[in-house]
């Protein structure tokens, strides 16, 4: 006769293939992330007519609040700043799938979740909207998928982050003698 606790149990092969998901799952995150960010580097380095037509109406938003250049080639927040920050984003993302750099996978995420932030809020809250270059919100969509695996690979990967952290603040603040 069969219990509720022996159906509630997980049997062998279950937990092995739940091994498996908490092991390679966080590198298909970081993997989807990572191959986002190299697609759209095409665009940024080249200076692509879809890259322009981005980054001009964010600089004409800037301009618009005494912030003009922020977002031209030369600006702050340039595709090319914004694309080699993705691009060291994505380096750390599938680095870190070496065991021994799996911190840097990490500190890839972090990078990835604030510049997708960013992407993100300024798809929703300016006038460059979700549909920029008429692709059906295509830009838009990846996105959010790169915020929210981003997001994801955070939190899978807590444990690392919260030994940076207290490896930094030992670094910074030694213990006095």
């Amino acid at each position: 006769m069969t219990t509720l606790t022996d159906t509630l149990t997980p049997t062998r092969p279950q937990a092995g293939l739940i091994s498996k998901l908490k092991t390679y799952a966080p590198h298909a995150i970081a993997g989807i992330a990572a191959l986002v960010f190299l697609d759209s580097l095409r665009f940024k380095f080249t200076n692509a007519p879809e890259t322009q037509t981005i980054f001009g109406k964010l600089n004409e938003w800037a301009a618009s609040f005494g912030a003009d250049g922020l977002f031209a080639q030369t600006g702050l927040f340039s595709q090319y700043v914004i694309g080699t920050a993705e691009l060291f984003a994505a380096t750390l993302l599938v680095i870190g799938i070496h065991p021994a750099l799996r911190r840097l996978q990490a500190v890839g995420a972090l990078i990835a979740f604030g510049v997708m932030s960013g992407a993100v809020n300024f798809h929703l809250w300016t006038p460059l909207g979700i549909d920029p270059n008429n692709d059906g919100g295509g830009l838009f969509f990846m996105a959010v998928v790169v915020w929210m695996t981003s997001f994801g690979l955070i939190i899978l990967r807590r444990k690392e982050l919260a030994a940076i952290g207290v490896g930094l603040r030992a670094a910074l603040f030694p213990a006095r003698a």
